[in-house]
């Protein structure tokens, strides 16, 4: 069972929101080769409002991802796409239901 998540609110600087869509969209690929990531979602709420969830089995698997390509190069991007610093969340998992 999953126990550990990451969920993260970004709000897109004006006039970046559709640069916010792609380079979500384009994180699915590294993501698919982290081993320790279980599950890994990239949501749009609202013109400007994203956000990603994501869970893993162990704490370990939560670092290497927090430790990856998608999280440096939001990071290193944040600045130019983003109005605000990302909100960065680290919950319990409680519950899942996962395809398997």
């Amino acid at each position: 069972m999953t126990k550990h998540a990451i969920y993260v609110e970004l709000k897109a600087k004006s006039g970046k929101e559709e640069e916010v869509a792609t380079f979500l969209k384009s994180a699915q690929a590294p993501v698919e080769q982290e081993p320790g990531t279980v599950t890994w979602f990239a949501v749009r709420y609202d013109m400007s409002t994203f956000a990603i969830f994501d869970a893993f089995d162990d704490e370990a698997g939560r670092q290497a991802h927090l430790n990856g390509k998608v999280a440096a190069a939001l990071m290193a991007r944040a600045t130019e796409l983003l109005a605000e610093a990302p909100q960065l969340k680290t919950p319990e998992v409680l519950a899942d239901k996962l395809p398997g």
